[in-house]
């Protein structure tokens, strides 16, 4: 009895080592691996809430380790990520370090100028993205890239993992519909870290006048294409939880449309619904709350689906699901005035709202980009840093 308990206690000892052996190391965590480079640089940094080293941010923790940290650039949602989606965010300093904020996202798309790029010598970029076209940190990047290729100035990126990153999926952009939510010609699901698309970026020469930005990339550790990362911090105020990444691939593209998608609510991107959606057994009332200040339908009864109770399996399974986005022009009857123009500049093309007026199913549009998401699948492979 006591030999098996024994056994039992080493079994439980092993696993438990097993299991913290093969927990992924973000680049961040890595900081032996890239503070020596930090040495006598004046340093910017490109993050917000989510660039943690454990319960610190990297902020502290490089201010901390008397770095020389000179700037921050901001992204969508502001350096805090509390503000709502497209809100114009000014400038600042942070209250708690003093460091001075560059916003990327104040209503306009350009790059940091020339006094911003002046400031210092090395970029680092430590944010955590959710793998999607239409997701803004990653143009972010990328124009942060053709400004440090321009002013001859360093990248530095520290790689987290992509909890979408595990498929390819949708259409290649058609660079006519380049927007801040379509910046590079990839698929919505395009299955890469910010490290691997980066080195894709330089490689495929996609930064204007073919200029190649000095990046370095900090790898995570215990990670491939496969691992079904949980992302520890929501990464903006409308993704609060895995269900809502794992659906927004399907259900962004009601943000070109009358039809709520849940912003207002508890269940953001989880469910669908319009005050005249005649059928449906469930409804709900998008309020102002923070992130969501103005949404669609404000304080109107919605009628529709909730989609939160899905399998995360049945959703990995399914990929880019166009039938909700089906379901709900049909059942509203507007023909065109159900699309806006922003619908092509989601979705990066201009045939799926002619087949979806046309009566065509989920399945057939899908078909119809199979050969987008082979082609980019090879097109990537040389930069992958992690095994597919």
């Amino acid at each position: 009895m006591r030999k098996a308990l024994l056994l039992t206690i080493i079994l439980c000892c092993s696993l438990s080592s097993y299991a913290q052996q093969k927990s992924v190391i973000v680049g961040a965590e890595q900081t032996a691996a890239y503070f020596p480079v930090l040495k006598n640089k004046r340093i910017a940094i490109f993050s917000n809430h989510t660039g943690r080293i454990g319960d610190k941010h990297l902020l502290d923790v490089l201010l901390e380790n008397k770095f020389n940290v000179v700037a921050i650039f901001s992204p969508e949602h502001g350096f805090r990520g509390d503000a709502d989606a497209g809100e114009h965010v000014s400038g600042s300093v942070d209250a708690k370090t003093g460091v001075p904020i560059l916003s990327l996202y104040d209503g306009k798309l350009g790059k940091p100028g020339d006094e911003s790029m002046r400031k210092f010598d090395l970029l680092i970029v430590d944010i955590q993205d959710v793998g999607l076209r239409f997701y803004t940190y990653y143009a972010s990047m990328v124009r942060l890239m053709d400004a440090c290729a321009e002013y001859n100035r360093k990248m530095l990126i520290l790689d987290r993992p992509n909890p979408n990153g595990h498929y390819v999926d949708g259409p290649l952009l058609d660079m006519k519909y380049k927007s801040g939510v379509g910046w590079l010609p990839i698929p919505v699901v395009h299955g890469m870290t910010l490290g691997e698309l980066a080195l894709m970026v330089n490689g495929e020469k996609w930064l204007p006048a073919s200029r190649v930005c000095d990046v370095t990339v900090i790898t995570c550790k215990n990670y491939t294409h496969q691992t079904l990362y949980r992302l520890p911090i929501a990464p903006s105020p409308n993704l609060p939880d895995m269900k809502s990444i794992y659906l927004y691939p399907s259900t962004c593209y009601f943000e070109a449309t009358p039809v709520s998608l849940g912003r207002g609510t508890s269940l953001p991107f989880q469910v669908y619904g319009h005050p005249n959606m005649q059928g449906y057994s469930y409804s709900f009332t998008p309020r102002s709350i923070p992130g969501a200040k103005n949404p669609p339908q404000l304080d109107n009864l919605c009628h529709g689906v909730n989609l939160s109770g899905l399998p995360d399996e049945e959703i990995w399974k399914k990929g880019i699901d166009l039938s909700y986005v089906i379901d709900a022009y049909r059942n509203l009857n507007l023909g065109d005035h159900f699309f806006r123009p922003f619908f092509e500049s989601l979705i990066g093309t201009d045939y799926v709202r002619k087949m979806i007026k046309e009566g065509k199913s989920a399945g057939e549009i899908k078909a119809m980009w199979k050969d987008d998401v082979e082609k980019f699948k090879t097109q990537r492979k040389p930069y992958l840093l992690y095994e597919e």
